[in-house]
């Protein structure tokens, strides 16, 4: 599965694909200079159980960590990822 990363302005997206198919899409929207918020996160049914969904959140985690940023994860899925992994916790 490979992760990719769309920024543009104020918002941007992280895309994950398996040759042509397109398995997820998590998107976010800047919040200042220091800030994004994961507002939504979908996976493709074909990839589901599959962890795409986290793969595309730890994506998120090391482009703010790069960054030196923090995240707000609005997103109920993405919410759920960082409080079932402790060690990601840094940037919120």
């Amino acid at each position: 599965m490979k992760i990719s990363q769309f920024d543009r302005d104020q918002k941007g997206y992280f895309k994950a694909s398996d040759g042509e198919q397109r398995g997820g899409l998590m998107t976010y929207t800047w919040a200042g200079d220091d800030r994004v918020i994961i507002d939504h996160t979908e996976v493709n049914s074909a990839f589901k159980g599959r962890g795409v969904g986290k793969q595309m959140v730890l994506a998120a985690v090391e482009f703010a960590r790069a960054k030196g940023i923090s995240i707000v994860p609005l997103c109920p899925f993405a919410k759920a990822i960082f409080d079932k992994n402790e060690d990601i916790r840094d940037v919120l």
